[in-house]
């Protein structure tokens, strides 16, 4: 994984799921929760997209947004579908699951590019799951599962990239 080594500029790092409703903003909401805490907001951009585009211009589903809000995280994000120029402009793209990740490396323009792709669940620490579960089709349990699994990893990544002293 590329860390962080030019201090000049922002590190970009691009979250994915399928219609970028549930999982990745919410990734979102809270790398930007933390990177507030940790007074790195100068030091990254993030930013979230799906791999299917029928949701484009929503905002997050409501349950989300009602779930994160109870956990301190505003979610205001509009959906969007991935474009060619997110392989250029962000340093890391992070999928949610196995179908996210496979159609992220077809759409993947080269080599280098493939290489910025990841799996969120890689960064958990105290969660072992193989991915992060949709919860659009589950009940209030869901969402809670899938916003504890992405703390832990948005946690885990950000350690990663800016280990604390």
């Amino acid at each position: 994984m590329p860390v962080p080594t030019d201090t000049t500029r922002r590190y970009r790092i691009l979250f994915v799921c399928l219609g970028n409703i549930c999982r990745s903003p919410a990734a979102e909401g809270i790398m930007l929760h933390l990177l507030q805490e940790r007074g790195l907001s100068r030091c990254v951009e993030v930013d979230s997209a799906g791999t299917y585009a029928g949701h484009a211009g929503e905002l997050p589903d409501a349950r989300m947004r009602a779930h994160a809000a109870r956990r301190g995280y505003l979610l205001e994000h509009r959906s969007r579908p991935v474009t060619d120029d997110d392989f250029d402009r962000f340093d890391l793209i992070i999928g949610m699951d196995d179908n996210n990740i496979d159609r992220l490396r077809r759409m993947a323009p080269d080599v280098e590019a493939m290489a910025k792709i990841h799996r969120m669940t890689d960064y958990a620490r105290h969660y072992v799951h193989d991915h992060v579960p949709d919860p659009y089709y589950s009940g209030a349990e869901g969402f809670e599962l899938v916003l504890t699994i992405l703390e832990d990893a948005c946690e885990g990544l950000l350690d990663t990239l800016y280990p604390r002293k």
